[in-house]
Formats: structure tokens, sequence, C-alpha cells
């Protein structure tokens, strides 16, 4: 009778909250406050906070907004309602006893600005409530842990702000730059070390279990679901979150070294003084990636070299007694093209 109650109120606050946009802010208002507060409570009880109503309120919120398509199940986001309307309980029961397994991903591929291909991973529209709901509780618990000097993926932060971080270093002289390309790197990463590191942090056993198995979830394609051994796919709202959690610790390397450094998502410079300096600095951090986190460093895309011969971000620098930005020849002819 309670998991059936529960349900039901569910159900008429998706409702409600679908139906009146004042509403829906006053609902998102309380939420964020009380997922701040969440970050305090017994680190046990993690589940719990997750599949409070006001938390999955929200969820359910971001993910109707964003809409987005299908997954395997080809069950579209205006479908999700009713779904939980009817299913709700079963759902809860099994994710709160750590029985719950999530679906696999679809995969899908989009074309990249400048040439290629990049493989999307989609969840199911029940997947990406779930996804959504547990990053709303991590998300607060996860942030005060990470650098300064990381921009990409997190609340108050803009790859703007990453831009001017790197017009300050190279004004401060810092005239050279290890521009590091990591290989595939949603699709390498290791599972077991990203899940030692949240480990660290997180003690209920269940989120964790559910992490990996979103971790471990299958890609169909063609009919053919394949398993998963590395990689986080892309697609899903958990999957920024963790590559942070694990580029995390390059972060916190590169500031026991006294490095200038700036990173967004993969996307990492660090500035330094001389090219000398910088064959030192890229050897001993190429060995600490593939060695340590056991990512690929791509030999052929990163390089030492002069910041107003690389580009960050889409950006390039000129430099005549100052940093000048300048929008990169690459992305201004990808930006031609679709005029």
């Amino acid at each position: 009778m309670l998991m059936k109650t529960e349900a039901t109120r569910m159900g008429q606050g998706i409702q409600e909250g679908a139906g009146r946009n004042s509403a829906g802010t006053e609902v998102r208002v309380e939420a964020d406050a009380q997922a701040h507060s969440w970050t305090n409570a017994e680190p046990n009880t993690r589940m719990e906070q997750v599949l409070e109503r006001p938390n999955l309120m929200r969820a359910y919120q971001r993910v109707a907004s964003n809409k987005g398509a299908a997954g395997v199940d080809q069950m579209p986001v205006t479908a999700l309602k009713a779904h939980l309307q009817q299913h709700w309980p079963t759902l809860r029961e099994r994710l709160l006893a750590g029985d719950y397994h999530p679906q696999p991903v679809r995969r899908v591929s989009i074309p990249k600005p400048q040439g290629g291909e990049r493989i999307l991973g989609i969840p199911t529209v029940q997947d990406r409530l779930i996804q959504q709901a547990l990053h709303q509780i991590l998300s607060p618990m996860l942030e005060p842990t990470f650098s300064d000097h990381s921009y990409g993926f997190r609340p108050g932060r803009s790859a703007h702000q990453a831009v001017t971080a790197m017009q300050r270093h190279i004004n401060d002289g810092h005239r050279w730059v290890v521009d590091l390309d990591l290989a595939q790197f949603f699709d390498r990463v290791n599972h077991d070390v990203l899940m030692s590191l949240l480990a660290r942090r997180i003690t209920d056993r269940r989120i964790l279990t559910l992490i990996r198995r979103y971790l471990q979830a299958g890609m169909l394609e063609g009919g053919l679901v394949s398993p998963r051994r590395e990689g986080t796919p892309q697609g899903g709202p958990l999957s920024p979150l963790l590559s942070n959690v694990l580029l995390t610790e390059l972060d916190r390397e590169l500031e026991r070294r006294g490095h200038r450094f700036c990173r967004y998502a993969d996307d990492c410079i660090i500035y330094v003084r001389s090219k000398r300096a910088g064959e030192r600095v890229m050897i001993s951090v190429t060995h600490f990636l593939e060695r340590h986190l056991r990512l690929k460093v791509n030999a052929d895309k990163s390089a030492v070299d002069r910041p107003w011969r690389r580009n960050f971000l889409g950006y390039s620098v000129t430099w005549h007694k100052q940093v000048r930005l300048r929008v990169a020849p690459k992305s201004l002819k990808a930006f031609m093209t679709k005029l």
C-alpha cells in the first residue's frame, strides 16, 4: 500500500509540475535546497535520497525538457509519465534492494565539426531519469572535491572562464604549452580505476553497484548487444560527472607539481616557460596518465609547442606584447560550412 501511495503521489506531482511553469519553478528551487542539505545526510542512505520525491520530480522535469531520442525500448519521452505511474512501485523496490539492471544503450553516431564521428550511447528514458536523479545527489557531494583549474561540465563554470585563464597564464610568461590529447577518452575509461575513486567518496554499495552496471551496460547496434569492458558512453547524464571524477586525479597531480594548466573535460593544456621544460612535462604526465589512470595519450595529436600554433576550445592566440584571442581557423571553417 505504501508503494502504491508513493507512486500515485509521484504521478500526480509529475502531472502538476508539467502543467504550470510557476509551480515547476517552485519545485526546482525547493529541490535545489534539498539537494544541498542531503550532502550532510547519512552516507549509507544515498539511494533513499536519490528516490525522494522532490529529487525525482526535478529529474523528471530535466529529462522531459531535454526531450531527446528514444533508447533501445523505443519509448519516447512523452510516454515516461504514464510508464512511471504504472511501474514505479516495482522500479523503486528494485532500486532500493540493489536489484535494478539498466538496459543497453542505443548506438548513435554524429559527425564531429572537424571531421570523423562521435559515438553516443543513448540510454532509455527510464534510465535517463534514474541517472539524472543520481547526478542531482552526487554532484553537490563531489563538486567540492574538484579542482579550480577544471571548467567543463560543472555548474557556474564555462569555456569562457577557461580561455580567460589561458590568456592569464600566457601573459604571465608561460609561453610554451604541453597540449595533451587523450585518445578516445570516453571510450577508454577504465572501470576499475573509476570505481575505486568513487568508492573513496560514496559508501552506499547500492549506488556503487548501480553505477558499475551503467558502465557495463552493453551497446545495441544492428540488433546485437556488445558488452562494455571499458568506457563511459557519452549520451547519459552521469557520463560528464564520472569523467570529472577520473580526471580530477590528473588535476591533483599537476597541482602537486606546481604546474599552470587548464582542463575542460578531456581537453588539457599545461603552460610552461621553455620548450625543454615542456618536453620533460610531456614525458612525465604521459607516464602518469597511462600507468596510473590507464588512459592513452595520442602522440600524433599531442605536442609541446607555442600557444599561438595550437587551439584550445576553438580559440587560438596571437602575440604582440600581450595575448589576443582569435577564433581558430578550423573552428571558423566549421562555422562557415554551416551557413
